[in-house]
């Protein structure tokens, strides 16, 4: 009566039946999900089995920060980065090292699957950084335009936490975020210059040059004059938004080669702590090529054209036998110039913030007069031959001394007389020699032999007038 009770006990046969038919069933199974599912569907699958099972208890929100927006560059994934990077603690696992071979300092940065766990007011928060490959570009795809050197791949920041926090995080986390971000990166700012060759360049170097507005050999009146305009550039910011003018500044460097136009714009950067990027128009093929260089380049920067005038060079517009290929040329050419007054201050000058416009020329009067007008190039600056002024800064730069040698008289003198001699030429006596005396004396009889080719040139340019 008992054993009725009692459940009746699987035998051992049907146990070892049930085992095989199990394992049979599971390695039929591995069989179809190898062969039958591509890898891509595999990894799917698994991550939304993992993604099941170690869902969290407690709602959680994610906010993602991808590396590139549309064609630009995420200033949320920038700030995120460069605020990460001051909270590496000595648990992390993976990081990234980098170093260029003119960096003093090697640069730390997160390495895919990293996180970081912090907590603002209460709140606890997490970060991880991971990387995914772009899907395959097409000719229509503007994503791939923005896409990084990096192979391909892009960088993005998950943002963790609870959901019912989510106000608190985006309305005051986020803004701290950025604010923590600018004032690290304000710190310790370092200027690079950037080639600008293609939408797809993401290369640069730190901008090492070492001119300044005390080393520049310049009137010191131009010189106040460039400062002053910088820093109320710097300060109009809600200004110009009131006037409904994009925050931009066009400055034109005109003047002989060898006057200082380069180490003017070094000077700048190294003023303002604006990156450098160097556009060379010859290297842009139409309109849409331009647009998407310069909407690679970031805010607080300065764009450089240089020798403008040799870059819209066309050939002679009256010779004959013009081939194919120079036609398409100039085409190409003519469409650059056209999209580059667009975006200074057409309908795209209005994307990006506080850049500065620099285009230096040895001869203003080539350029075309729609070019030069307020607007687009806002301030003109001359960059003549040396001045006494100029001499003195030089001299106090090279030599360490002030006008109270004997030979200074002299020298200011011939520089008056021969009108035409560069602070570069200048700049390349005083380094001739470590003594002081050697070098000035040298530098009279250059100036005097420079004083007597420029009278020669006169003369001949007098005698072709009279005849």
């Amino acid at each position: 009566m008992a054993s009725r009770l009692l459940p009746e006990m699987p035998t051992l046969s049907s146990l070892l039946s049930a085992y095989a038919w199990l394992s049979t069933s599971l390695m039929l199974f591995r069989t179809i999900f190898d062969q039958l599912l591509s890898v891509e569907l595999r990894l799917y699958v698994l991550e939304a089995v993992r993604s099941y099972w170690s869902k969290p208890k407690s709602p959680k929100l994610t906010l993602v920060f991808d590396e590139i927006d549309g064609l630009t560059s995420n200033h949320m994934f920038d700030a995120a980065e460069a605020f990460l990077c001051s909270r590496i603690n000595p648990n992390s696992k993976r990081l990234r090292i980098t170093k260029s071979v003119n960096e003093n300092n090697m640069n730390i940065k997160f390495a895919e699957s990293e996180e970081i766990v912090e907590s603002f007011d209460g709140i606890s928060v997490t970060w991880r950084y991971f990387r995914r490959q772009p899907k395959n570009m097409t000719d229509g795809d503007d994503a791939g335009l923005a896409m990084s050197s990096s192979g391909g791949s892009r960088g993005y920041f998950e943002l963790e936490f609870d959901k019912t926090h989510k106000d608190v995080i985006i309305n005051s986390y986020l803004p701290w975020v950025i604010k923590t971000s600018q004032d690290l990166q304000n710190e310790k700012k370092v200027v690079k210059l950037s080639d600008l060759r293609s939408s797809y360049a993401d290369g640069s170097v730190n901008l090492d040059h070492p001119s300044t507005f005390d080393t520049l050999a310049m009137d010191p009146t131009v010189k106040k004059a460039i400062i002053d305009d910088l820093d109320l550039f710097l300060r109009r910011r809600e200004f110009y938004k009131k006037v409904g003018k994009a925050w931009k500044r066009g400055y034109l460097l005109y003047g002989p080669p060898g006057t200082g136009k380069s180490s003017l714009i070094a000077a700048i950067a190294n003023y303002l702590k604006f990156d450098i990027y160097d556009l060379k128009l010859k290297n842009v093929p139409g309109d849409s090529e331009l647009m998407n260089m310069m909407l690679a380049t970031s805010n607080r920067s300065i764009i450089v054209i240089e020798d403008i005038d040799c870059s819209m060079q066309l050939p002679d517009s009256e010779s004959s036998g013009r081939d194919h290929d120079t036609v398409i040329f100039l085409a190409m050419i003519s469409f650059s110039l056209s999209g580059l007054l667009n975006f200074i201050d057409g309908l795209w000058s209005c994307c990006g913030n506080e850049r500065i416009i620099i285009v230096t020329t040895n001869h203003k009067e080539r350029l075309d007069p729609a070019l030069l007008r307020p607007g687009r190039m806002d301030v003109h600056i001359h960059m003549s031959y040396l001045t006494v002024d100029g001499f003195r800064t030089l001299a106090a730069n090279y030599l360490n001394i002030n006008d109270q040698h004997s030979r200074f008289r002299e020298i200011e003198e011939l520089i008056i007389k021969c009108k035409k001699v560069t602070p570069a030429e200048v700049a390349e006596e005083l380094m001739k020699s470590e003594d002081v005396d050697v070098v000035l004396e040298g530098l009279v009889k250059f100036l005097k032999h420079k004083k007597m080719d420029n009278d020669e040139t006169e003369d001949e340019f007098n005698d072709n007038n009279e005849d």
